[in-house]
């Protein structure tokens, strides 16, 4: 057997303990480290990967930016922002017809913009507004598929840990990738809240309406939130103009956010311990997930299985359009069974190289982020597709009330408003890579 053929029936052999549920980065490692063995004939090469690759993973200067993201996020939701967040987009928004709802999703954008991760928005903004929707009078599958779509806009929104693994993959700048995410995540925001609009139209009896609030008070509401505006603006804006390094301002937004935990009450040695266990406890997951796609990942380089693969597409003449559609439909797949973090880890280093060797009329760097940004968009419907969306668990475990089935059905129409989006950014580029071209 060649070394191609044994690179191909690798994919298969790891999809399979995947869905024996194997830890994928269990899954990874093992179909890698046995890949090389069958491929080279014996275990020295193997081994010799062991020791190279452990090491280049874990002193990886670029890494480093993904613990403090999941800090900055620890710290953000004891420093009571969440709840800072939705009262103010509750003030202004709720008492329109599905306000609260909406409230929701714009306090979800903005804690996403401090929080690089959707599992921690979702179940964040879920402690904070599950209980606000209930008490006026919003059906629970509706409440729940809200909170499950908001909860996306983590990753979406910059800073984002999935972009940061993706730009490490494919050799891309953080900063750029972060700047193109900006417009197709503010375009998310604004399609869930029209989906709410459409949907309580549709379905009058699963939102009711809460009175209007004083301005003076929405004014209040609003200023409480300025210690969030302030660590984003300094983050990001630090960033742009050359201050430090996205690593940097990593450490600089967990500072921050800290520090105004600190302020306010909720940074105690007790929960800064919890903090920093929680966010190691993360860090290791995702390091060791990371160590396995690099041992598949070599071994997939060794059989030569990305190259001919992309050869072989760039060969069969097909419309660089149609194969990109069926990337993204496979992504919308494997979404239904698989975590964000896996899918990007197992599938770039084979979608990639494909991608690379395409003509859409963009230059490589353009191609590379459009691409990214794309993937990051359909990445995040498959945390809201059923029947295994992560963000769908994560929301029904705290209303134990709402059957999984009234969340199923509600949440169809966020993913269809996902799906208009990813066809709009497909055809449009520009709309991606607006940011990136006036600013660069």
């Amino acid at each position: 057997m060649s070394s191609f053929e044994i690179g191909l029936m690798s994919f298969p052999l790891l999809l399979l303990l995947i869905f024996l549920r194997v830890p994928i980065g269990l899954s990874m490692f093992v179909v890698g480290l046995g890949g090389l063995y069958f491929v080279t004939g014996g275990m020295n090469v193997a081994l010799a990967k062991l020791k190279s690759e452990t090491y280049s993973t874990f002193s990886s200067y670029s890494l480093s930016i993904v613990p403090m993201f999941l800090l900055m996020g620890q710290f953000a939701t004891l420093g009571g922002m969440s709840q800072a967040l939705f009262k103010a987009a509750e003030s202004w928004l709720g008492h329109r017809r599905g306000g609260v709802a909406m409230s929701a999703v714009g306090a979800c954008a903005g804690f996403g913009a401090i929080c690089g991760s959707s599992l921690a928005t979702a179940a964040t903004m879920g402690q904070v507004a599950l209980p606000e929707l209930r008490r006026y009078g919003y059906s629970g599958g509706f409440s729940t598929a809200t909170l499950a779509a908001g909860g996306t806009l983590g990753i979406l929104i910059p800073p984002s840990v999935v972009l940061v693994i993706y730009a490490i993959l494919t050799e891309q700048n953080i900063a750029k990738l972060f700047l193109a995410a900006f417009i197709p995540g503010i375009l998310a925001a604004l399609g869930y809240m029209a989906t709410i609009s459409i949907y309580v139209r549709l379905n009058p009896d699963s939102a009711g309406v809460r009175p209007p609030v004083p301005y003076s008070e929405r004014f209040s509401a609003l200023f409480r939130v300025w210690p969030v505006l302030l660590v984003f603006l300094v983050v990001v804006l630090g960033i742009y103009l050359g201050w430090f390094t996205p690593t940097e301002g990593a450490a600089v937004g967990a500072l921050g956010t800290g520090l105004i935990a600190l302020f306010n009450g909720g940074l105690t040695l007790k929960t800064l311990s919890d903090s920093i266990l929680a966010t190691g406890r993360s860090t290791a997951m995702i390091f060791f997930i990371v160590l396995g796609a690099g041992f598949y990942n070599g071994f997939l380089a060794l059989t030569q299985v990305p190259q001919e693969l992309a050869s072989w597409v760039g060969a069969q003449g097909y419309s660089p359009w149609f194969v990109l559609a069926l990337i993204l439909v496979l992504y919308l797949v494997f979404g239904c069974f698989m975590d964000s973090l896996s899918m990007i880890l197992l599938t770039i280093p084979i979608f990639f190289p494909i991608i690379s060797v395409l003509d859409f009329g963009l230059s490589a760097e353009e191609t590379a982020i459009w691409f990214g940004i794309l993937v990051l968009i359909v990445v995040e419907v498959g945390l809201i597709t059923p029947p295994v969306g992560m963000n769908l668990f994560v929301i029904n475990s705290m209303d134990r009330l709402t059957p999984m089935v009234e969340t199923y059905r509600a949440v169809m129409y966020f993913v269809a408003s996902d799906i208009v989006r990813v066809i709009l950014l497909v055809a449009f580029p520009g709309i991606t890579l607006f940011l990136l071209r006036v600013l660069h």
